[in-house]
Order: structure tokens, then C-alpha cells, then sequence
């Protein structure tokens, strides 16, 4: 049994099995904080111990220079180059899309209000090295900054022996990124935030991490934006009798490879208990047969191993457990897919259909794959094109207008006993 099977479950009963956050580990928060006040106080200095110790680096320079990048290019097959130029296309074309109008309205004779749209000046891209050289995250950060007008990006990326990944590296000369940091972890969050000798700070930090990247954020988002908390990767596959199961089981193990930590989702929509358990038991032999052909079993199984699949004979239930779960990815793969979606009220990204997996949205079909998880999607979105951008709010009054709209403020500001506020009013109209 990969998937522990619970069949029709209460509210209480399926609640514990949905995880809502992350675990705030007092070890990681207390080893984290120690590595932030260290680069503060020594800068460059601690950035070469801490990758001396946590990746083997021994660095005189953080910068990746003009020399690895091209030797970064030669050593990409022109099969990723072309993998690469599709997705760079497609995630550009949606990105650009998003780019909003500041809106102009005249809300009374004389009074006119709009807003700018101005991009966030300089920012830091944090791009994962860990268990897979996850250069399509380079896309998916770097393409919507260029696209918003971002002056300066900085992308921070580990080092394993002083050499970085060379499709990250590739990815991000393709996509005009200023420069590249030889910096991983906390360390890499730090000096991002806070700056060194050598490193200027970012004004918004960008990008997924493990729990030392995660706490390092929160602690830093008190001095440099950042675009959100996000924890382990999870996956909710909704699937009814029609449902491929094979497929289901391919959509479950991707999402379980990214890491032991990664949880997986199986909501079964059935007609009775004989077809809830019969589609659970195809899904279960589904996801055997594909393990015996797939390789990262140190990472699938422990996810599965606080992984589930749920049955629910009713479709409030079931629109009622994805929105309670929030979830990072939600694939629903019934036949009424497109109606089921517009119940759906919190989930990062929506993958309907069949033919939809979701790493069609983690490379190339144009969405950002940088989403809200442990929840989180109640109250966000994931990374896009307003991610980048800011909204300045403007407003010009003529004599005629501020006359118009005086007695109203000096009324109101009066009213709460500010009467300076008042007073800029009438010193205008006297």
C-alpha cells in the first residue's frame, strides 16, 4: 500500500490528514538567525566559510564570470536549447499579458486620480540546487522581471566545487540576468537582503528553498520584500471512474520526486464504495508498475508515506476538502473537469483534463510554477507579472476641484481632531 486509503472520512477525520504549514522548528529558526547575524556583521568573510562548510566551495569571488557562462553554453545539448527557447517564449507570452493599464478616473469635477506602474528597481533571484538543478525556476523568475522593466536582477544559486549547474546558467543568459551568485541557503538570503562588500541588497527576494531558505525569508522580510513563504511541494488529484489511472499515478509520483518532504493527494470521486475502492486499487497497482521504472525512490516513498487518497460520494464534500486544503497544484481529471474548476476558490495553480499534467505548467506551457503551498494559497496567489511591478497611487486637483471636495476633508479631519489636516485645505481656499 503506497497511499493510506480513507473512505468517506469526516470533516475532523480528513482535517489532520491535510498539512497546513510549516513545522516551526526552533533548531533551524536559531541556526538560520546565527547565520544571518554573521553575515551582517562579517559579510564576504562568512559568505566563504559558510560555502566552504555547507558546499565544498571554496571561493575568492561570488560571481559567475563571462568565461563560465560560456563554457556553460557549450556544454548544453541544442535539445535543451530548444526545450528552453519554447518555454522562454511561452512564459514570456503569458507574462506579458498581465501587464495592467494604470487606470485614470476624474472621481469628481476637478478631482483626477490614477495609478503608475512602476517596476520594483533591483531584485534577487534565489534558484534551488539541491536534489535537481531546477534551471526552469530561472525562467519562470527572471522572464516575468525582465518583462515588468526590473533594472537589476541577481540571481544566487549554490555552487558544488565552485561550479554552478551549467542549464541554470545557461537559462539565465538567455533570459538577461545581471549577474550570478556562487551563494546558497540562508547565507545566499542574507546577502541578497542585507548586502556585502561585494554584493549590493535586492529590494525583493524571489524563489523557493528547503526550510533553512523558508525560515531565512521570514526572518529578512522585515528589511527586503519577499514574494512568499513557500514550504514543501504538494499535489491534489482529483479523479473519478473516467480518470486514466495511470495517468493519476504519473501526476501523484511527479510531484512525490521533488523531495521526501513533498505530499501527494488523491481525492476520489465515486459513485459508491465498490468504485471508490476500485478506482483507489487501479491508482495503487498504477503507481507499482511506474516505480519499477522510475529512479528517486529515496525521495517518492517517504513522501508517499504521509500521503493519502480520500473517497467522497458528494460533490460539495469534495469542492469542500480542496479549498480546506488549499492545495500548490490541483489537478482535477473528471468529466466535467471545466465546471467542477469554478467551485474551486483557493489553490495555487489549476491543471484540467486528461492531457494536463502538471509539469506541462512546471516548464513550458507559460503559467508560473512559483506557488503558495502549505496552505497558503487561501490568501495568495503564486508568482506573476504583479509580483514585479508597483502600483503608485496619483492624484491632481485643480482650485475648482479641491473647492469642490474641501468642506468634505475639513469636515473628516476636523472630526478626528487634526486639525493641521483641516487647516492645508483652508490656507488653499482663504
Amino acid at each position: 500500500m503506497y497511499l493510506k486509503y480513507y473512505d468517506d472520512p469526516a470533516r475532523d477525520e480528513y482535517l489532520p490528514l491535510l498539512r497546513r504549514s510549516l513545522v516551526d522548528d526552533s533548531s533551524v529558526r536559531e541556526s538560520v538567525q546565527g547565520i544571518i547575524d554573521e553575515v551582517i556583521r562579517r559579510g564576504d568573510e562568512a559568505l566563504r566559510e559558510y560555502e566552504l562548510r555547507f558546499d565544498g566551495s571554496r571561493l575568492d569571488d561570488f560571481a559567475v564570470t563571462q568565461e563560465e557562462f560560456d563554457e556553460a553554453e557549450k556544454a548544453v545539448s541544442q535539445d535543451l536549447k530548444d526545450a528552453i527557447a519554447v518555454s522562454h517564449a511561452n512564459i514570456e507570452a503569458f507574462h506579458r499579458s498581465q501587464m495592467p493599464q494604470g487606470e485614470r478616473v476624474q472621481t469628481m469635477p476637478g478631482v483626477e486620480c490614477w495609478r503608475r506602474i512602476v517596476p520594483i528597481r533591483k531584485v534577487g533571484l534565489y534558484v534551488p540546487g539541491g536534489t535537481a538543478p531546477l534551471f526552469s525556476t530561472v525562467l519562470m523568475l527572471a522572464i516575468p522581471a525582465r518583462v515588468a522593466g526590473c533594472r537589476s536582477l541577481t540571481l544566487a544559486t549554490p555552487s558544488h566545487g565552485g561550479r554552478v549547474n551549467p542549464a541554470v546558467l545557461y537559462a539565465a543568459k538567455v533570459c538577461g540576468v545581471d549577474r550570478v551568485l556562487k551563494l546558497g541557503g540562508a547565507q545566499a538570503i542574507a546577502a541578497l537582503a542585507y548586502g556585502t562588500e561585494s554584493i549590493e541588497p535586492v529590494d525583493k527576494i524571489f524563489g523557493p528553498g528547503n526550510r533553512y531558505v523558508t525560515f531565512a525569508k521570514s526572518i529578512v522580510s522585515s528589511r527586503c520584500s519577499i514574494d512568499m513563504l513557500a514550504g514543501p511541494s504538494e499535489v491534489m488529484v482529483v479523479a473519478d471512474a473516467d480518470a486514466d489511472p495511470s495517468y493519476v499515478a504519473s501526476d501523484l509520483l511527479s510531484q512525490a520526486e521533488h523531495g521526501p518532504d513533498s505530499q501527494v493527494i488523491l481525492l476520489i470521486r465515486a459513485a459508491s464504495r465498490i468504485e471508490g475502492r476500485r478506482i483507489y486499487e487501479a491508482v495503487e497497482k498504477a503507481i507499482g508498475d511506474e516505480l519499477s521504472i522510475l529512479g528517486r525512490h529515496e525521495y517518492m516513498l517517504p513522501s508517499l508515506s504521509h500521503s493519502c487518497a480520500i473517497t467522497t460520494y458528494d460533490d460539495d464534500r469534495l469542492v469542500d476538502i480542496v479549498n480546506e486544503y488549499a492545495p500548490e497544484h490541483l489537478i482535477i481529471d473528471t468529466v466535467d473537469c471545466d465546471e467542477l474548476c469554478t467551485r474551486i476558490e483557493s489553490a495555487g495553480s489549476i491543471f484540467l483534463g486528461p492531457y494536463s499534467p502538471e509539469s506541462a505548467g512546471d516548464y513550458a506551457s507559460g503559467t508560473n510554477h512559483t506557488l503558495p503551498t502549505s496552505g497558503w494559497a487561501h490568501s495568495c496567489g503564486g508568482v506573476s507579472l504583479d509580483s514585479f511591478i508597483k502600483k503608485i497611487t496619483v492624484q491632481k486637483l485643480t482650485r475648482e476641484g479641491l473647492a469642490g471636495l474641501g468642506k468634505t476633508v475639513v469636515t473628516m479631519a476636523e472630526a478626528e481632531d487634526l486639525m493641521a489636516h483641516s487647516q492645508a485645505v483652508k490656507v488653499r481656499l482663504s
